[in-house]
């Protein structure tokens, strides 16, 4: 089993930053799969980014190319998603994402697919 516990969301106005943080208990950190998600009202919850096990390839939805950075740090067993240069539309719930497959999309998957889920953080961009 896995727990995630998200933190770092907030209101922040357009152009501005937060960094959010996914703190992983459980098991081995670095044998996971990490994601953030977002959801927003009405919305499907989509990928933003993903890093696969053992800090391999990284993936950036189109909209946050540039903007956005994930990144982890084993030894806090906790992934960080930066973003900079937010905008009205990065509005959403973000939540945590952690799956044991061995599969390079995984990110791809059914959200009801994916192996945990942290309770997600608000983040509010005002223009």
């Amino acid at each position: 089993q896995v727990q995630l516990v998200e933190s770092g969301g907030g209101l922040v106005q357009a152009g501005g930053s937060l960094r959010l943080s996914c703190a992983a208990s459980g098991r081995t950190f670095s044998n996971y799969n990490m994601g953030w998600f977002r959801q927003a009202p009405g919305q499907e919850r989509v990928v933003v980014a993903a890093i696969n096990r053992n800090g391999g390839s990284t993936f950036y939805a189109d909209s946050v190319k540039g903007r956005f950075t994930i990144s982890g740090d084993n030894a806090k067993n906790t992934v960080y998603l930066q973003m900079n240069s937010l905008k009205p539309e990065d509005t959403a719930v973000y939540y945590c994402a952690a799956d044991t497959r061995y599969a390079s999309f995984w990110y791809r998957a059914p959200a009801s697919r994916i192996d945990y889920w942290g309770q997600g953080t608000q983040v509010t961009v005002s223009s």
